[in-house]
């Protein structure tokens, strides 16, 4: 869960000469003279004192959490005034909106995902010619015969049922944000949530799909996951609380005209609760958790009255993600084997019967093997499927249900005669598809990497064969580039999709280089680093880079394919991704969280310093990116070195930990106890002050050039976290550097941003635009790439 994805010019010298970094590294990339720009905001300042375990200290910009304050609304309008001032004259000008522009240019017109099987329908997802979102829709399947084809055809049911357009939604409210989305298991209704504010207070809506109206509306807002009875007259759905912890279930008859009423109530306020249909419909589960430990409960779904019945307490730091399949309840934990011994290293399968009596009585399946971890399941009505990882790397098996389970111990899973997906190589990301149909034989997934454009890719676990069904296109390639990679397509010729004979990965690997290294960090502890650039316009000891990371939640750094990436690349960019402790599956997570927090500062600070000292970015030229949680991670570093980055964007950014986790009103708060540590217990608390970015700013030292980008209606980090942090910069550090640290505020949008497909290719024009400025990179050295060359002479023609 989210909280808070040739040789440059000469540089102009841009500041003065009593600035420190300038006299520390007289070949940093400067700014412009100040007096080009108009002075920069001052916030105003307002005594207040927070106090805890004895301390005392003084925020005096605390008043920004009235974000009623109209004070507030002047400071963010003047501060988007003033961002727009120094991005605008970025590249001469223009800058940002040629590589908007560029971006655009790689998307096709339009875009579709391939239709899946489920029951009597087709269903896919299409974003059509010119719109930002995409329609959901569905086709009968093609019948067999002439007769009946004729049939369908003069009643007209091979057309498509545009089933939910989030176009009309946005158009009508001017922003939209799909939450879940559940077809019921007849195909008769769809439930969806939606927000049109950016507060994720989402609502709830039901569609007869027979009618094509909205058949319910939930009165309630804040409802997070649904869930479907089988016999589709019951929809289960969870409400959240005042501080957005999702803590109730209820379910709602459609042919009553009764509110729904309530299932469950979770009272802890540590604990959220979800809800998920079993694959096969027949039960309802109810997962009452923390960040790291769980409890199940689990109902019929044909059957609410009789109520909940448990699987298993909640144990500290043990997980429970429970299915169904001919029964038996199929649970995927880390509980612990025995009375003493522990799972800690990862997951484990076990299972029982699904009787109340019995569920106690739990039978130890399979074990990952001592190389790989189990991460998740799918099972169906002939095949489970499991997630793994090995050397940090997905894989993905099935196995043949029933699974007879020996009496004399449990198996590994190579003991099953498990068929392992064929996946391409060079650090992929897979993601699974939406695979509702119980009965279904095939599995999809959607492969990537960052040099493989999505790939949706059908696997038969019957025949044991795959499908390569698509992949994403981009436009605007140079047809001179030939075949790329291992594939039977003759030519690229402006995209890279694939025929659907082909049974070869296609990528770009012959053009952009991406490999995985591991990096000492601070305790000898080995850090994963995944670096990509252009094999023609990377240029060792001098190229320019960026450096992302984020490291919490146990979340994995998001490395899947990315279009808007070649505009940097083309241009000698180093892209690299840090797998800092953390992220990860659970021994990387907690080796990151709490006490250990600082391992991920650490870990992020190692991996910068080596693409400096290995030669790939030059040594004034490399950038850092964090989101959310990742804002954090950034910001500590900076504080902690703040002459290793040359500038960075922080998106959305979690900067002022400390007194948010002193107040436990605000939304998702308490749940974060568990993630950086409760701030009532003293040790936790002195952990927290000692790397929170808003109160270890350095008074008077030169910070590097900083976008900070937030949302206004973000209720997971409030808009004050950004406007203090850039506040207090400008007020303590080095006054003539802290003029190139921004604030760009959406005013509209919540913490996930604008969701169009062309919206996504502003906001990362903006992004790089800022950092090429801070760099003081002259946009025409970049034209030697011919793709580039090409793609620019196209832009201005037009």
């Amino acid at each position: 869960m989210l909280r808070r994805r040739p040789r440059p010019a000469a540089f102009l010298r841009l500041f003065a000469t009593s600035c420190r970094r300038s006299s520390l590294h007289p070949s940093q990339p400067q700014l412009p003279n100040p007096a080009d720009l108009p002075p920069p905001p001052v916030a105003k300042k307002v005594p207040f004192t927070v106090s805890a375990h004895g301390r005392s200290w003084s925020d005096p910009y605390h008043w920004m959490r009235d974000t009623s304050d109209p004070d507030l609304a002047a400071l963010l309008a003047a501060e988007n005034a003033y961002a727009d001032a120094f991005v605008g004259s970025a590249g001469g000008g223009g800058l940002r909106a040629r590589l908007a522009a560029e971006m655009r240019a790689r998307l096709p017109p339009s875009a579709a995902t391939p239709p899946q099987p489920w029951g009597p329908w087709l269903y896919y997802q299409y974003v059509p010619e010119g719109k930002e979102y995409p329609v959901l829709s569905r086709k009968l399947k093609p019948s067999h015969g002439l007769a009946r084809a004729l049939l369908d055809y003069l009643s007209g049911s091979e057309k498509e049922q545009v089933l939910l357009d989030w176009n009309e939604v946005a158009e009508k409210n001017g922003y939209v944000h799909i939450g879940s989305c559940r077809i019921s298991p007849d195909h008769r209704f769809l439930a969806y949530t939606v927000d049109t504010s950016g507060g994720e207070l989402f609502s709830l809506e039901v569609k007869d799909l027979q009618s094509e109206h909205v058949i319910f509306s939930s009165p309630d807002k804040g409802i997070v996951s649904l869930a479907w009875a089988r016999n589709s007259e019951s929809l289960f759905y969870t409400v959240c609380d005042e501080t957005l912890r999702p803590n109730q279930v209820f379910c709602k008859k459609l042919q009553s005209h009764e509110a729904g009423f309530l299932v469950f109530t979770e009272e802890d306020v540590n604990c959220c609760v979800d809800i998920t249909s079993t694959k096969d419909f027949k039960y309802i589960t109810v997962n009452s958790n923390t960040r790291t430990s769980s409890e199940v409960f689990v109902m019929e779904s044909d059957n609410v009255r009789e109520g909940l019945w448990p699987i298993r307490k909640r144990v500290d730091k043990v997980q429970y993600f429970l299915e169904h399949h001919h029964g038996f309840f199929y649970i995927l934990t880390n509980a612990p084997v025995n009375d003493t011994e522990m799972m800690t290293e990862g997951y484990y399968l076990a299972r029982c019967q699904d009787e109340k009596s019995l569920v106690d009585r739990w039978q130890i399946v399979t074990f990952p093997g001592s190389d790989c971890t189990i991460q998740d399941m799918d099972i169906f009505h002939d095949n489970l499927v499991l997630f793994l990882r090995k050397n940090g790397s997905p894989l993905f098996c099935s196995i043949n249900m029933p699974i007879d389970v020996d009496v004399q111990g449990p198996k590994e899973v190579n003991d099953l005669n498990p068929w392992y997906f064929p996946v391409p190589s060079n650090m992929c990301s897979i993601i699974p598809g939406s695979n509702n149909d119980f009965m279904s034989s095939t599995y999809r997934l959607v492969v990537s990497s960052p040099v493989i454009p999505d790939l949706t890719v059908d696997y038969d676990l019957r025949k044991k064969t795959f499908t390569i069904l698509h992949q994403e296109e981009v436009t605007s390639l140079s047809a001179n580039l030939g075949t790329v990679g291992k594939s039977n397509v003759s030519s690229i010729q402006q995209n890279l999709q694939l025929v659907e004979t082909s049974q070869s990965w296609s990528d770009l690997s012959k053009l952009y280089l991406c490999k995985r290294i591991e990096v000492i960090s601070h305790d000898g502890v080995l850090i994963p680093l995944v670096i990509l650039y252009s094999r023609e316009a990377h240029r060792h000891g001098e190229s320019p880079g960026i450096l992302y990371g984020y490291g919490s939640y146990g979340e994995d750094l998001d490395k899947s394919w990315c279009s808007e990436r070649l505009s940097l690349l083309s241009r000698g960019w180093v892209l690299a991704f840090a797998d800092v402790r953390g992220g990860g599956d659970l021994s990387w997570h907690h080796a990151g969280t709490k006490s250990n927090k600082i391992n991920s500062i650490h870990d992020f600070a190692a991996c910068g310093m080596h693409l400096i000292k290995a030669g790939l970015v030059h040594q004034n030229r490399l950038c850092a990116i964090g989101c959310s949680a990742g804002g954090l991670l950034v910001g500590a570093v900076i504080n902690m070195l703040p002459d290793l980055f040359s500038a960075a964007v922080l998106k959305v950014p979690f900067l002022d930990i400390c007194n948010t986790m002193l107040d436990p009103t605000l939304p998702l708060t308490v749940l974060d106890y568990e993630e950086f540590g409760d701030p009532n217990i003293p040790a936790e608390f002195e952990a927290i002050c000692s790397y929170s970015p808003y109160d270890n700013l350095s008074s008077g030292v030169c910070y590097p050039p900083v976008l900070v980008t937030a949302s206004f209606n973000d209720t997971r980090v409030g808009i004050w976290e950004a406007a203090k942090w850039v506040a207090k910069v400008r007020d303590i550090t080095c006054r003539s550097c802290s003029k190139s640290v921004i604030l760009k505020t959406n005013m509209q949008s919540g913490h996930f941003g604008e969701g169009g497909r062309f919206m996504h290719c502003d906001e990362t024009a903006l992004d790089y635009a800022f950092l090429m400025k801070a760099l003081q990179l002259d946009d025409n050295y970049c034209l030697m790439d011919p793709c580039l060359r090409l793609l620019t002479e196209q832009i201005c023609a037009t």
